[in-house]
């Protein structure tokens, strides 16, 4: 008997021009547009299998081995609907393709990172659902339209359909049929953007992402200054700049980006804080770093990101990196040894130390376990169509 099933793996995107705050709830329509950096699937990724089976009593799905509720209406339902209706127009064109669409599936996801603690794990997570459901009902469709998709069932999942560096268009339409990602360059047009994430905390939020953003819509008269006057010429300069591969105006925009989002949090009645101690030193950190540099006759050198956590995301050119984990690493010292994935210290152990010309006196040292971990990793692809080898599910259609 012939067994329908699919494995695919989506990245995790990290925005420079931030999406906070929606102007339709169930569509997730933003109430403006944003950009982010897909990062590289070989170090952060959402790996998901699905299976259609006629044996299968209804849909269930698996995240990280535990089950979690299709709710009727909610946004994993949505999605398991609009690409069944794909499958359905496809299978009523051709009457030879086998009647899968109206099959029960079987869905196991797994994120090889915490999940809800600061990194995208829902942008990952739905952009590796829809994408392996595209995979097992043998979709034509071209990402920007399967982003339409995945964008119902996380805002920034629609970014995560594309490699490199990708822009999600707010629309206008109320249908939300002109709100989807487009690519603004492939990776390969700028490989050089490194990323070194400052896992400060692996807890869940505090404050949802999606609750939080509704408080801000309601109550902060900044965000609606930013909607109109900000982002709109935010998103046509960190373009252009990528398209230039200009570092100096790239960095200068995700961090001014970065830093308004959090002010729009913290005009939030009542305010959002999501950066603590940790998150504000590493800030004071890349800031000096930056202004050595400058003060030197350079440019600037690396540039801080935070969502809606106190994670750090700082991008760079590769050649800054193994600065930047010197730095952090003197101040945030580390209880396990520093992942090189890139060889940068070929075998040594990292010891911390700054730029000639640092002021050190911008932060103060923290203790061992204030920045758990550092992962380095680069602009990443798009998601990837996996072997039978690498499925999430056994033989009989539960969990491996």
């Amino acid at each position: 008997m012939t067994v329908y099933q699919a494995t695919a793996s989506a990245p995790v995107n990290i925005a420079c021009i931030k999406y906070w705050g929606k102007r339709d709830t169930k569509l997730i329509l933003p109430t403006n547009s944003s950009l982010s950096v897909t990062l590289d699937q070989d170090h952060l990724r959402s790996t998901t299998t699905s299976r259609a089976d006629p044996s299968f009593k209804k849909d269930r799905l698996w995240l990280n081995g535990e089950e979690e509720e299709i709710k009727e209406g909610g946004r994993l339902a949505t999605c398991i609907k609009e690409m069944r209706g794909l499958r359905r127009q496809l299978e009523e064109k051709g009457s030879s393709l086998p009647k899968i669409s109206g099959y029960p599936v079987h869905i196991s996801s797994r994120n090889n990172f915490p999940t809800a603690a600061g990194l995208a794990s829902s942008a990952s997570g739905f952009a590796a659902l829809v994408a392996s459901l595209a995979a097992l009902y043998q979709l034509p469709a071209d990402a920007s339209r399967l982003s339409l998709i995945a964008r119902q069932g996380s805002g920034s999942a629609c970014r995560s359909l594309f490699g490199g560096f990708v822009a999600w268009q707010m629309g206008e339409k109320a249908d939300g049929s002109d709100s989807y990602a487009v690519q603004v360059a492939p990776r390969e047009h700028w490989p050089d953007i490194h990323a070194l994430i400052c896992v400060v905390s692996d807890d869940k939020k505090g404050t949802s992402s999606t609750s939080g953003m509704q408080r801000t819509v309601e109550t902060s008269p900044l965000l609606q200054h930013r909607i109109a006057h900000v982002v709109p010429a935010r998103m046509r300069a960190i373009s252009d700049a990528i398209r230039a591969r200009d570092f100096d105006a790239f960095a200068r925009i995700t961090m001014q980006d970065s830093n308004q989002f959090h002010a729009v949090c913290l005009d939030t009645d009542p305010p959002i804080f999501y950066m603590n101690d940790v998150s504000r030193a590493i800030i004071a950190l890349i800031v000096e770093y930056n202004r050595a540099s400058v003060a030197n006759g350079g440019k600037l050198k690396a540039a801080y990101t935070y969502d809606a956590g106190p994670n750090a995301v700082i991008y760079a050119p590769k050649e800054n990196i193994k600065e930047i984990v010197e730095l952090i690493v003197k101040y945030f010292p580390q209880a396990d040894a520093f992942k090189d994935p890139f060889g940068l210290f070929v075998g040594q152990s990292v010891q911390g130390k700054v730029v000639e010309g640092f002021n050190e006196a911008v932060a103060k040292p923290f203790g061992v376990g204030a920045v758990k971990n550092l992962i380095h990793t680069r602009v990443g692809d798009g998601p990837r169509t996996l072997g039978a080898e690498e499925a999430l599910l056994g033989q009989d259609g539960l969990p491996l």
